[in-house]
């Protein structure tokens, strides 16, 4: 193997499926080995045959997949103590599984061997070898998983190294050195690995590495660092506890900063769809820190950065953000100056003169409403409206006459029922919609008050809404902020709206709302 290139082995469908709210259908894990594929893993762990239903089902289908590129992994543990390999019923099940390859974990720390496995140290390595030799002479590539590994080297260094040996003298492929409780630290870690990849060279050994400790991504580069070349970690950090070494930040970090390469580099670009597709199939919402690929991995809220980063972005940025598929972000705060605020109209697509009279009453607008509670940050859709509102640009696409919303309990049940009087192109229409909360049925009939005139409404829906407390102690007569996310088949956009009324800033917001989808379709 070329020294500077790495093969990456991923464990999403095992270890990150351990991790707490983590949880995915049989076609789910099917979809995800093929994406998976696509990006150019080399290894993809499917889990644990015969430990539970679905990846019994799911090893069933995969035998159906044709990949292009990765091979499927199943995962096991070595035989039982005094049961002969080919006699034992779980490494029988790996190979029912039908996989290429197979990952069994034994036991390093002479702790586990005697106090849980209750067994002799020797007898453990004759059950590594054994069950490595016995599953290689089945046509199966075994990669050996060194379980404890580092707690193991730490208590007895040699009988650690014995039963890497063991398993590389069945025939394993790869050794990988596993901090299983994630305990350990970076240069302590690195220096076992060097000393590893000393006794047995760096084709053979690999690393998988926790979070237990926040150091999850730096040993896994730690572990590369001191010449392992297979790196085993998991989409967005999922995994059991505090999660798994992230592939997500790991693999840029590899082949931007370290110089290495594998087969998925050509196709880094593609990591933060990636991400955000793990995370959709996961039901969970994308992290905006996650380093590299998050929505605030570029963004810029100072004006001082951001002036310095349009003058020259490497100033302020690490790392070009397209080679992972990210892009600079400009955030407009009460902090922002003509070079942030003319940043962030051209990332909206207005294009405003930075030495103009017009930014700095726009600035000054900005301030204003960001002190009495206004934050933008969530909601390029206002700031949009905003922008183009003091630049003259904007269009009145229907007048506020009135509206109403009436919240009753009766029978046990709770309804509201809006009432909306608005005029579009100066006709007057007057609309009423119930719904179970307030919110709701003013939005109904918002947009039942608007359909005569702009059907198309009905293709946009609202994601999310979220409420602020702005004034501590006020209790129910504090300011209140409604952040509201909306959609349709393209675009995903937010608005605010600021009120000592939570149902007028709410209603603010779902104007705003309403107001971009219109200039959207005009556009």
């Amino acid at each position: 193997m070329n020294t500077t290139e790495v093969k990456i082995y991923d464990t999403t469908l095992r270890d990150g499926t351990q991790g707490e709210g983590i949880s995915f259908s049989v076609t789910d894990k099917l979809l995800i080995a093929e994406r998976l594929d696509a990006f150019g893993v080399d290894y993809i762990e499917g889990g644990f045959p015969g430990s539970n239903p679905r990846d019994i089902t799911f090893f069933a289908e995969a035998k159906k997949l044709k990949l292009k590129h990765a091979k499927l992994a199943a995962f096991g543990a070595t035989r039982r103590a005094g049961v002969k390999a080919s006699a034992d019923a779980q490494l029988a099940t790996l190979l029912d599984s039908g996989m290429p390859v197979m990952t069994i974990v034994g036991k390093t720390w002479d702790l586990h061997v005697t106090e849980i496995l209750r067994t002799t140290l020797e007898e453990n390595l004759a059950m590594i070898e054994d069950s490595v030799r016995y599953l290689v002479s089945q046509g199966r590539e075994v990669i050996y998983d060194a379980e404890h590994f580092f707690d193991g080297y730490r208590s007895d260094p040699d009988y650690a190294f014995k039963t890497l040996a063991a398993a590389l003298r069945g025939g394993a492929s790869n050794l990988t050195l596993c901090d299983t409780n994630g305990g350990s630290l970076v240069n302590d870690f690195q220096d076992i690995v060097t000393k590893a990849v000393a006794e047995f060279g760096g084709d053979k050994v690999g690393v998988h590495t926790h979070n237990d400790s926040g150091l999850g991504v730096a040993l896994a580069l730690a572990g590369v660092a001191g010449g392992a070349t297979l790196v085993q970690g998991t989409a967005n950090g999922y995994g059991e506890r505090t999660g798994n070494a992230n592939l997500i930040t790991v693999l840029p970090s590899l082949f931007l900063k370290m110089g290495k390469t594998a087969h998925c580099a050509a196709n880094l670009k593609q990591l933060r769809e990636l991400s955000l597709y793990f995370d959709e199939l996961a039901n969970l919402r994308p992290d905006t820190k996650m380093p590299y690929v998050g929505a605030s991995a570029f963004a810029h809220k100072g004006g001082l950065h951001a002036n310095a980063a349009q003058k020259v972005k490497s100033s302020y940025e690490h790392i070009d953000p397209a080679l992972v598929g990210n892009h600079t972000r400009v955030l407009v705060s009460d902090m922002a100056g003509r070079s942030s605020v003319a940043m962030k109209a051209r990332e909206l697509g207005i294009e405003i003169d930075e030495k103009g009279p017009e930014i700095k009453k726009l600035i000054e607008e900005l301030k204003e409403l960001e002190f009495t509670g206004y934050e933008f940050e969530a909601a390029d859709a206002s700031l949009k409206l905003l922008i183009s509102g003091s630049l003259g640009q904007s269009k009145s696409f229907f007048e506020v006459e009135n509206y109403r919303v009436i919240v009753e309990h009766h029978g046990g049940q709770l309804f509201a029922e809006a009432t909306v009087k608005v005029t579009v192109n100066g006709e007057s229409h007057h609309t009423v919609a119930e719904a179970t909360g307030p919110v709701s049925a003013l939005d109904k009939a918002l947009r039942s008050a608007l359909s005569a005139a702009y059907p198309r409404l009905s293709e946009m829906k609202l994601l999310d809404y979220k409420v602020r407390i702005l004034e501590n102690g006020l209790g129910a007569n504090a300011r209140t902020r409604v952040l509201i996310e909306s959609a349709d088949a393209d675009h995903v956009w937010g608005t605010v709206g600021v009120s000592d009324n939570i149902i007028e800033a709410s209603w603010e917001a779902l104007c705003d709302a309403v107001t971009y989808k219109l200039t959207q379709i005009e556009a």
